[in-house]
């Protein structure tokens, strides 16, 4: 009697299945990549903020409140000083959001540092004042 050349079906199986675990593990090592390159993106774009938010400071001699925000570096706010001429202090039309797409958390004064203003990302989970956040305080 002729054999048959060909995979069984429990080959089939098996070779899906190792495909399969093959790829979860190559998501969840690409998700960790992409966090590390989203947190590195937030750093980079908080210390844009941070040098305009002191440049901000030096032109008014205060920073901008919270309520006022971060807005007040793309948009004159009302507590502008009037013997001061305003300018954008950021090349943009609007302040980015982080690489999460959550605004960044700006409070002035702040909590982390009463002194002067708080700037962070809430970071991959989303979430402020928790431990995956990325901060600048002043």
């Amino acid at each position: 009697m002729p054999r048959h050349k060909g995979f069984t079906l429990m080959e089939i199986i098996l070779v899906v299945v190792i495909i399969g675990m093959l790829a979860v593990i190559v998501m969840q090592n690409m998700d960790g990549v992409m966090n590390k390159a989203r947190t590195s993106t937030a750093k980079s774009e908080l210390a844009t903020l941070h040098a305009a938010l002191k440049r901000y400071e030096a032109e008014a001699a205060a920073y901008p409140t919270t309520a006022e925000g971060l807005e007040a570096l793309v948009t004159k706010p009302a507590s502008w000083p009037q013997d001061v001429t305003w300018q954008r202090f950021l090349d943009r039309r609007s302040v980015p959001k982080d690489p999460w797409k959550q605004p960044y958390v700006y409070r002035c004064p702040g909590t982390l540092n009463t002194d002067s203003y708080d700037l962070l990302c809430a970071g991959p989970d989303r979430t402020e004042d928790t431990d995956d956040d990325i901060d600048i305080t002043e």
